[in-house]
């Protein structure tokens, strides 16, 4: 009879490093049995069909190397449970660096509205809705990625405070439309990382990684250009950062009129979030 030992082992024999596969088994014996730590406590038993599921789902993942979060349908992000899928990028620890520090400026300056560029699953723009006052925009040029966000906004009760938007960057920002911040982790893969990227990242949406430029800066400078004119008196730009890009990044914007650049690394030491406030007339 299949037991978590032999779970365990087909993960660790597909390449999955142990601690990881620890984690995803826990993830898959939530999701399709129904069983979490305080069934372990409790010393409650799983049923043989439970078991099968769930090992069913560890094969899938060991075979293909589709990213657990596909599998359950879930990625957890700032103690949310969002929904993703192939249509949207898998919200990442890194983000969360960009988010509370987007929700540390909104609060410091009691800004009232926010613009999200490229909303994926909708991660950033909920998180900064439920920890601000702020109601955010949140902007993608796929109608598949503006449903889940749609959804994960529905699911975190954010009506009104996260709205979802079709748009190509700035394209659909309608006129009069003027923001205190803009957020974006936009796509910042070079193609010629194609080759090198892990197997998983392969299962998000080409669109939200790769840029069509050498360097990876084609969507920070159009938004670092263009937000300007939407942006309110001393609003502020963050990004999140590829790795090596921040100097890239820190020019164009003092090129384009920001000042009081901030940096945050994160815990790998990485140049990960970049703020800036527009300078005043």
């Amino acid at each position: 009879m299949t037991n978590l030992q032999e779970i365990l082992k087909i993960l660790t024999d597909s390449g999955i490093e142990p601690n990881e596969a620890n984690v995803e088994v826990k993830l898959l014996l939530e999701r399709f049995a129904n069983y979490g730590a305080k069934d372990i406590i409790m010393g409650n038993k799983l049923t043989p069909e439970k078991l099968e599921l769930v090992k069913k789902k560890a094969v899938l993942r060991a075979k293909t190397r589709q990213p657990i979060q596909h599998i359950t349908g879930f990625a957890d992000f700032m103690g949310e449970k969002f929904i993703v899928n192939p249509s949207v990028l898998i919200p990442r620890d890194e983000t969360e660096l960009l988010v509370r520090h987007a929700v540390e400026i909104i609060n410091k300056n009691n800004f009232k509205m926010a613009l999200d560029v490229g909303t994926g699953s909708g991660c950033i723009a909920c998180m900064i809705a439920k920890h601000t006052d702020c109601q955010i925009i949140g902007l993608d040029i796929s109608t598949d990625a503006l449903n889940t966000a749609l959804d994960n906004a529905s699911r975190l009760n954010l009506f009104n405070k996260a709205i979802f938007r079709k748009s190509d960057i700035f394209s659909n920002v309608k006129p009069g439309e003027s923001f205190d911040i803009v957020i974006s982790n936009p796509p910042y893969i070079p193609p010629r990382e194609k080759e090198n990227i892990q197997t998983e990242v392969k299962f998000d949406p080409v669109e939200a990684l790769f840029t069509k430029d050498e360097k990876g800066l084609e969507f920070y400078e159009k938004i670092t250009q263009e937000a300007p004119a939407i942006l309110n008196k001393s609003g502020y730009l963050l990004f999140e950062l590829g790795i090596g890009q921040s100097a890239d990044v820190k020019i164009l914007m003092e090129q384009n009129g920001f000042s009081d650049i901030e940096i945050i690394k994160d815990l790998a030491g990485i140049d990960r979030v970049i703020s800036a406030r527009l300078e005043g007339d």
